[in-house]
């Protein structure tokens, strides 16, 4: 929208790099041309800006396009997603691939986890479970769980919960790194389960217990059970930030958020 527009207007000549976190997030939209417009067709007016201008574009890509996995390595036989929101983030690292040979700049591609931590307020449903639970806890004294999914019991479905400021830590790296592209994960790691999430949130509360709902029928077949970044290429590439457990990140996040 406006950014484009002023970008088309060459309104932008100072910019030194890019940090392009903005996206559709919303893995229950199907618009395939909300989609498309906002996750690949933006995204590649912004490749165009900083190439041209050669200056670093850093983006957010999505654990999203590993579906299922249970492999989740930056290989693109392993690219199997299972909704509109992570086949439009296929389509543009597929698309950046297909040009890094050319790139006369940085660009790099950032496959996102489970991130979690302060700033998430505004995203509603796609905001993180920590979040959510945190809201539960100010309502009453309940935080609910999915069931069993996919042969893993009552919030044992497990994710690779990534905190938000190990995320900009890795973003600030590649920043002063700029002879590295590519396409990395940034998670931790280390799968934890939701039950992980919902129990570190109750002890920084000091009180609470967890309620199991149903799985949602919705849901069924388009939901990730279980993911857990390979980092290998992140530390390969020289990037050996340490990442916070669930325990640590959670107990960081409710802190800043004060008294609840």
């Amino acid at each position: 929208g406006d950014l484009l527009e002023r970008i088309a207007a060459r309104e932008l000549a100072d910019v030194e790099a890019i940090f392009h976190q903005g996206a559709c997030s919303n893995t229950m939209e199907w618009n395939g041309r909300t989609m498309l417009a906002d996750n690949y067709e933006y995204s590649k007016a912004l490749y165009a800006f900083a190439t041209a201008r050669e200056i670093p574009l850093i983006y957010a890509s999505s654990a999203a396009v590993y579906g299922m996995g249970p492999v989740f390595r930056e290989d693109p036989a392993l690219e199997k997603p299972l909704n509109l929101y992570a086949w439009s983030k296929v389509l543009f690292d597929r698309w950046v691939r297909r040009h890094a040979a050319s790139a006369r700049s940085q660009v790099v591609g950032l496959r996102y986890f489970n991130v979690y931590g302060p700033g998430e307020a505004h995203k509603g449903e796609m905001a993180s479970v920590a979040w959510k639970h945190h809201l539960q806890l100010r309502e009453g004294d309940v935080v609910r769980l999915f069931e069993s999914s996919d042969g893993y019991g009552p919030g044992e479905q497990r994710r690779d919960f990534v905190y938000v400021g190990d995320v900009a830590a890795v973003n600030l790296w590649f920043l002063d790194h700029p002879r590295v592209s590519g396409i990395f994960n940034v998670g931790t790691g280390r799968a934890q389960t939701f039950n992980d999430v919902a129990r570190a949130v109750i002890s920084n509360h000091g009180r609470g217990r967890i309620e199991y709902v149903p799985f949602p029928t919705a849901l069924r077949g388009s939901y990730q059970s279980f993911t857990q970044a390979d980092i290998s290429a992140l530390r390969a590439a020289g990037c050996d930030h340490p990442f916070l457990g669930v325990e640590e990140g959670v107990s960081r996040y409710l802190k800043q958020l004060g008294p609840s």
